[in-house]
């Protein structure tokens, strides 16, 4: 069984206005490579809410993979090469930025009508220097896209968004070999992860709390980071809990971060602050 490293809470910030928690990253940790963020984020949408200006505007991207797994509620996504869309409650939106892409996120028309939750995991993926400025792609999930399976004994469900777990075969294609999971334990379900050895692996607990073996309760809005040693990860639900399960083969590579920008080295950041000011990145002209 793989050993846990350390153990990262998820404490509450104010991005903009929106709260939320971000157990990635930390004063300490700037990633966990190539998972750079993670922001948890379970909003109330008032009914009648004006959801042309609700939710997050236009902005640019370059450089990497911004991730959002939705699991309450549904999120739009427009973007500056003409995607938009709608994904609901257990979809995935997977954009990677590429060269340089803007888009905008905010809540479906249906969702600021009626009102209720919308809670998504928004992650941030590195990509690799030799695909940074690749042409941007943007690829939509809906929950019945999304291979799943159930736990080894109990209650539950497991979402295969990439990678390989089980037999299955993520529907999202990555750079480098990538795995990323998200789902529900019932109270009393038991399961053992599968995931390659020598890759960084994160679990990420949304509420609940699970036993971990060889340690112990993990407990809501902590994101455990394991040892690379061993392929096994047993866990136990005490309560009904939804997680994310991440795995990666770190890049190790250059890092260089500026906003919505991340590059290998600071002149490619002015580089990528310079094209977006330019219009290089497209417009985004959203439409209602």
């Amino acid at each position: 069984m793989k050993k846990i490293k350390q153990i990262l809470y998820g404490n509450l910030v104010n991005m903009g206005g929106i709260p939320l928690r971000q157990p990635l990253p930390t004063q300490n940790v700037e990633q966990i490579d190539p998972f750079l963020l993670l922001h948890h984020a379970r909003l109330v949408v008032k009914p009648d809410t004006d959801y042309k200006h609700a939710g997050v505007g236009p902005h640019p991207h370059r450089g990497f993979s911004p991730v959002t797994f939705v699991f309450e509620g549904s999120v739009h996504h427009r973007d500056s090469r003409g995607n938009s869309g709608v994904v609901s409650e257990g979809g995935v939106q997977w954009m990677n930025a590429g060269m340089g892409m803007i888009h905008s996120e905010r809540p479906s028309e249906e969702l600021a009508k009626k009102g209720g939750h919308q809670e998504i995991i928004q992650l941030w993926v590195n990509t690799p220097a030799a695909h940074k400025m690749d042409q941007p792609y943007y690829v939509a999930l809906r929950k019945e896209d999304i291979p799943q399976f159930s736990p080894n004994k109990g209650e539950g469900f497991i979402q295969l968004v990439s990678g390989e777990m089980s037999g299955l075969h993520g529907k999202v294609k990555t750079h480098t070999p990538l795995l990323s999971a998200m789902g529900k334990l019932q109270a009393d379900a038991e399961h053992v992860f599968e995931v390659p050895e020598g890759r960084n692996t994160v679990l990420y607990l949304l509420d609940g709390g699970l036993s971990v073996s060889g340690h112990g309760l993990v407990d809501n809005h902590q994101m455990i980071a394991f040892e690379n040693e061993g392929s096994q990860i047993g866990v136990v639900a005490k309560k009904d809990t939804r997680f994310l399960l991440l795995s990666g083969e770190p890049l190790n590579e250059p890092l260089a971060t500026h906003g919505p920008f991340v590059m290998n080295n600071q002149t490619q950041i002015m580089e990528a602050m310079r094209d977006y000011q330019m219009g290089k990145m497209g417009m985004l002209v959203e439409e209602f």
